[in-house]
């Protein structure tokens, strides 16, 4: 545990993350003080109210003089890797560490981490709901919603901490060390912020770096990058796979069979999973392996898979209107999301895409377009960028806002075809983040309806 006393530690970032870094720091007696590139709302009201506890705040920039004062620096995930701050810590010798990084620091419990490009929140949450029903005592923090620093103080040695983990997030860590960790997937993401995509890669596998022997890994099979890399720890890979037969869960004659050492018996049938598309089967395999790692029998698994329904913003069916059924994917950040998303719904497509482009490559999702996508409905500043992509592969149009997209894209649809948000790119040119877009999305869809109707 560090010892933070009367430490001079700056937290860089003032989100919902940084936030919590500097409130626990201020609870274990560190001198804390924070800094935001940012001046918005957030920030302001973050700034206002660390000052009410007599906490330093620099906003609207980064500057040495508030920077070189730091003993350690705690780093909020959406810093960058090259700016400034992080340049002068590493220049000056100012240890840098994560939000989970000093969470670990203070957490009892053993930790089951999952990250991955894909499914993560879908996983973590199906996760939390087969402890739930097992009556284990569980806290599900992390990139899902609460941060990992607002949530572990309260952890006892008999809790377990379910923690998403994003590449963010695992970049500055140093100890962090999951009993369990899963990596989902590794697909094109983020290559915005990477040297490329083995730069991306090898960010995620730091959630196994410290593992050992006696913990566990638990990786997708399917995953071609998962399947054949390189594992630097002593930790032993535990395998789910929809497509072979693998030591760990894995899927037969549409049973899903669990298979080690000691055992090979049938957990599941396909036909009592309710989640649409392949990619969440591959969740629930993870969901699976991992609840046998942790001791958690047959029962408690199907009584959380048979029950549970997607996440909102994750391919989810908003209403049907004149027979045009429109899904909500707002969640699709990246190309292989889309791709997902795209080849789970069983009916002709509208799509709507665009946003912030994050560098991925659409060439893996051209094919899905060609056999599914009636048109596209383009947005945001990729719109260029996908119109360059897909030329002359589908029928393409520009709108100047989500709400006009969405309007146009109904005009486009016929009954029993879809209309599909599924962006392939971030909100940030648009929207606060892919809830808000989500969120207007959806209120587009409940006027189109109104006026349908009347």
């Amino acid at each position: 545990m560090l010892d933070l006393r009367n430490k001079k530690v700056l937290v860089v970032g003032l989100g919902s993350s940084g936030m919590a870094c500097a409130e626990l720091l201020h609870e274990e007696g560190a001198i804390v003080f924070a800094t935001d590139s940012g001046d918005g709302q957030e920030v302001r009201e973050h700034a206002g109210m660390l000052k009410k506890k007599d906490i330093e705040t620099e906003t609207g920039r980064h500057t040495e003089g508030f920077i070189r004062q730091a003993e350690l620096m705690v780093l909020s995930p959406g810093v960058p890797r090259d700016g400034f701050p992080v340049k002068y810590a590493l220049d000056n010798a100012i240890p840098v560490i994560s939000e989970i990084e000093l969470g670990f620091q203070f957490c009892k419990a053993p930790i089951v981490a999952i990250t991955g490009t894909n499914g993560k929140s879908t996983v973590v949450t199906l996760l939390g709901k087969v402890f739930r029903a097992a009556g284990k005592d569980h806290v599900v923090l992390g990139n899902i919603g609460t941060p990992f620093c607002s949530g572990v103080k309260a952890l006892k040695k008999k809790s377990v901490c379910i923690l998403e983990v994003s590449s963010f997030q695992l970049e500055w860590i140093v100890d962090f060390k999951p009993h369990i960790s899963c990596i989902l997937n590794v697909t094109d993401d983020h290559l915005e912020r990477y040297r490329g995509f083995d730069d991306y890669v090898e960010a995620k596998l730091k959630i196994c770096a410290n593992q050992g022997k006696n913990d566990h890994l638990v990786l997708n099979y399917d995953d071609k990058k998962l399947r054949t890399v390189k594992i630097k720890s002593k930790v032993k890979p535990f395998y789910y796979s929809r497509k072979e037969v693998v030591e760990g869960v894995f899927i037969k004659n549409k049973n899903v069979i669990l298979k080690n050492a000691d055992m090979d018996k049938t957990i599941a049938r396909l036909d009592k999973i309710s989640l649409p598309g392949d990619h969440n089967i591959e969740n629930i395999l993870a969901v699976i392996a991992m609840s046998n790692l942790m001791g958690i029998g047959k029962g408690p698994i199907l009584k959380a898979i048979e029950g549970y329904r997607p996440l909102s913003h994750r391919i989810e069916t908003i209403t049907i209107i004149n027979g045009i059924e429109f899904i909500d994917d707002s969640k699709a950040t990246n190309v292989d999301a889309a791709k997902r998303a795209i080849e789970s719904i069983n009916k002709r497509i509208v799509l709507i895409a665009g946003g912030r482009d994050k560098g991925g490559n659409y060439a893996l999702v051209e094919s899905s377009l060609v056999e599914k996508v009636k048109k596209m409905v383009i947005i945001g500043e990729a719109a260029p960028i996908l119109e360059k992509a897909f030329e002359n592969k589908v029928p393409m149009e520009k709108c100047d806002s989500l709400q006009a997209a969405t309007r146009r894209a109904f005009e486009i649809a016929d009954a029993g075809e879809a209309v599909l948000l599924s962006p392939m790119c971030s909100s940030f040119d648009m929207f606060k983040d892919y809830k808000e877009r989500g969120s207007v999305f959806q209120r587009t869809i409940i006027q189109i309806k109104n006026k349908a109707g009347s």
